[in-house]
Order: C-alpha cells, then sequence, then structure tokens
C-alpha cells in the first residue's frame, strides 16, 4: 500500500452478506461517502424510485502489488433504511478476488487503501493468511465509521494538514488585534470594513481567497469564524454560518431571484426606501409571516430519521404549498459532504475603534466525521435553520440591483450535534 502511494488505509472485516451478490455493507447513515474518495453523488431514475450512487476509482491489488482496474465500482445510498453499500466491485475486473468476495466465508477481511489523489486500492483476503494475523496482532484500531484505520507512516496527509492547520492557528491567535482584510486573487491586501470581515480576515492569514467554489478553505479543512463578545464565552456569540447553497428549483429557480423577491419580499423594516427584503429566520414548520413562506422537509421522515423520497428536499411552501423554492437533497448531500467532512470553528473579538480589527481565540473547535443526515435532524428539530439575506435595491428604477444569500445557521452550543466528533482544541498547547 504504502508503495502505491496510500495515505490512508482502512480495514473492514467482512460479515457472511458481505459479498458480492448483496454489495458490501459500508454503514448506516450517509458518513460513508465522506470516508471513501468518490466522484461526486448524482441521481439516477429507477422504475419507481430515485436511486443516489457515487462512482469509486478503485483498482484491486495482489500479492505481489500488481494493480487491476474494477471500473464499475461505486457507493449505492439508500436513503429508505439509511445505509450505504458498495457494489460492481468485481464487474468488469477478471483478476478481481472473486473467489473470496463472492463468499459468505467467516474472517474475510477487506483493506482499503486511499491515495492523496482519491484512487482507492483495494486488497481482500482470506482469514487463514500472514496479513490478517499481523492484523489481529495489531490490537485495538481507531474507527472510521464501520472502518478501522491503520496509520501510515507519519499519519499521512490528514494528520499533517490538521497539525498545519493547528500551527497557522496559532500564529494568528498570538498576532492579537488584526485590521480587517481580504486577500484578493492576485494575492494583494484590501482593507474590509463590513460587518462580516473577521471571516475574510481569517482566511486572508490563512492565505485563502474569496470564492464560490463548494470545497473547503484549507488542506480539507472548512473554516469558519465566528463572532463573540468575549472568549470565555463563545455561547453568547453571533450563530454560525454552515453554508449558503442557492435553491436548485421552485419558483425562485423558473422565474428568477428578482421575480422571488418581488412576490415573496417585504419594504425593508429600518425605512431604507425602494427596496424589498426576504430575510428573517425560517424554521421548519412555522410560517414565516412577513413572507408568507414556510420552511419544510419534504421527503423526510422526521420519527423515522430517514429521507423517503430522494427526489424532494428542503423546500419552502406558499399556503397554497406552491414551491417558492427547494433546495434538492441529491445536491445537498453532496455539498454537505465536501464542505463538512472536516471543519474547524474559530472565536473571534471585533473592535472598531480606531478601525475595524479581529483577534482570533486559542480554544477552536474542530469536528470530523459528519452525516447529511445528523443536519436534516437538527434542522427538523430547529436547532439549525434557514436565515436569509437576500433584498432587491432600487426597486422602482431602470437598473435594480440583486442581493443573494441563501444561508443555513446554527447556534455554537448546538454545533457538536452536526458530528460525530467535537473537539476543542488549545491552539497554544496542541
Amino acid at each position: 500500500m504504502s508503495s502505491h502511494g496510500v495515505s490512508r488505509l482502512y480495514v473492514k472485516r467482512l460479515s457472511p452478506n458481505d459479498n458480492s451478490k448483496n454489495q458490501v455493507y459500508f454503514g448506516p447513515g450517509f458518513e460513508a461517502i465522506n470516508i471513501i474518495p468518490n466522484k461526486g453523488i448524482h441521481a439516477e431514475q429507477a422504475l419507481t424510485r430515485t436511486i443516489l450512487k457515487a462512482v469509486v476509482d478503485m483498482v484491486w491489488t495482489d500479492e505481489a502489488g500488481a494493480l487491476y482496474n474494477a471500473p464499475e465500482t461505486k457507493m449505492i445510498l439508500y436513503p429508505q433504511y439509511p445505509e450505504v453499500r458498495m457494489s460492481g466491485f468485481l464487474k468488469g475486473c477478471r483478476q478481481a478476488p472473486s473467489e473470496i468476495m463472492a463468499s459468505r466465508d467467516p474472517g474475510r477481511v477487506l483493506f482499503l487503501g486511499i491515495r492523496n489523489d482519491g484512487k482507492v486500492i483495494a486488497y481482500a483476503t482470506s482469514a487463514d493468511t500472514a496479513v490478517v494475523r499481523e492484523l489481529d496482532a495489531l490490537g485495538e484500531l481507531p474507527a472510521a465509521g464501520v472502518f478501522f484505520e491503520i496509520t501510515i507512516g507519519a499519519g499521512g496527509e490528514r494528520v499533517a494538514a490538521r497539525e498545519t492547520l493547528i500551527s497557522r492557528l496559532r500564529r494568528i491567535h498570538l498576532l492579537d488585534w488584526i485590521d480587517s482584510h481580504r486577500l484578493r486573487i492576485d494575492g494583494s491586501w484590501i482593507p474590509c470594513n463590513a460587518s462580516n470581515c473577521g471571516g475574510y480576515t481569517l482566511e486572508a492569514e490563512l492565505g485563502v481567497t474569496p470564492n464560490g467554489f463548494a470545497e473547503p478553505d484549507f488542506m480539507g479543512w472548512e473554516v469558519k469564524q465566528h463572532g463573540v463578545p468575549d472568549f470565555t464565552r463563545p455561547d453568547r456569540g453571533s450563530p454560525v454560518t454552515l453554508m449558503t447553497p442557492e435553491p436548485t428549483g421552485g419558483y425562485y429557480r423558473e422565474a428568477g431571484v428578482e421575480a422571488f423577491i418581488r412576490r415573496f419580499g417585504y419594504p425593508d423594516t429600518l425605512g431604507r426606501s425602494d427596496r424589498l427584503n426576504v430575510g428573517g429566520i425560517f424554521r421548519v414548520g412555522t410560517r414565516a409571516p412577513r413572507t408568507g413562506l414556510t420552511l419544510v422537509l419534504d421527503g423526510y421522515n422526521a420519527e423515522k430519521k430517514m429521507i423517503v423520497d430522494i427526489s424532494k428536499g428542503i423546500t419552502l411552501l406558499t399556503d397554497d404549498d406552491e414551491i417558492a423554492a427547494v433546495w434538492h437533497f441529491a445536491g445537498l448531500i453532496e455539498h454537505w459532504k465536501r464542505k463538512h467532512d472536516r471543519a474547524a470553528y474559530i472565536p473571534s473579538e471585533c473592535r472598531t475603534d480606531p478601525q475595524r480589527q479581529y483577534r482570533y481565540g486559542r480554544l477552536v473547535n474542530l469536528g470530523e466525521g459528519t452525516d447529511f443526515l445528523l443536519l436534516l435532524v437538527a434542522l427538523g428539530q430547529g436547532d439549525v435553520y434557514y436565515d436569509p439575506g437576500i433584498k432587491l435595491e432600487q426597486v422602482s428604477g431602470p437598473r435594480p440591483q440583486v442581493k443573494r444569500r441563501s444561508q443555513f445557521r446554527v447556534k455554537w452550543e448546538k454545533l457538536g450535534a452536526l458530528y460525530r466528533r467535537m473537539e476543542t482544541i488549545d491552539v497554544l498547547s496542541a
């Protein structure tokens, strides 16, 4: 595995049902799609339902280290259970370990080595082999979903990225007050005087340029700053913005955002003229009176905590059940996987005299091992909510100005429920 450039090695002890007929169980929920690299989730329409699949770039290896392409390998997401399984791993690969993967023999083991380019190197073995005895001798291993993880070399890319992030945050904390600024694409800095510059300033110090890409900010970590009045009371700060995805359906997409604001917006509550807003907090099941819209989880069974119709999504409905906007589950699952597999939350303080400046706390929270279903649970409980900042200025003029910002937010004290592991780190002693 090392000679093929593997940086992470996962192990699964196969149960009798883990075979080519029944597929290989990758665990409950959707956490496996964060662990095993894939080429993105896509929806396929079957006879009676929509199925979510994620293609895996996988090759089998043998005892000599030769590689054999397994072109049909994919993960299938079953929202009705919910669970993820691996399928197609023998199809189109004549050198695949068919005898092992088609059997129900006890003690079989599947190794999945992950390279930095996203390729997966797979190796399967039966029970009575030297490599299994060596595995047994390692004792208890750290778990990642249904897998166990074996450290390669000094710990691989993930460990290095985590250590680098903590080191950078330590440097930023020690800078104390920093003039508010943002980083341009060409590498130059410009002053930043808006109220949301805490995130821009932190990103600039990390060398991250603002962009609209749905990718993590820093070496695989999504970095979120969180404004607080006092580092000793992070729970008294502002809510944390989790993501800002645009709707993927409904009147918002069909008629356009300007038409959406003109229909559902309301005059600015601070009296600013010729302006319409779509704002305020939308919690699931509660009608927002200014817009007349209600946020619902369409296609999700809150009692069973499962998606029952993957073609639906997080939806804004009118009183007549017209879809004003929808964020389809398929796109959100992919977005959430990319952005929140590993996320760092850093508290910040702000002062504006003599000028806008920020400083960042020494205690940061690192969340790992998220699952989209945890987000839906939090939405259903009202802990995560839709908090848009959408407006239309110069409404009656020839060139109205639209600002879009569809953001989902959560209070600081509810963050831990979105991750399997949430750890508070002191960057001065880590």
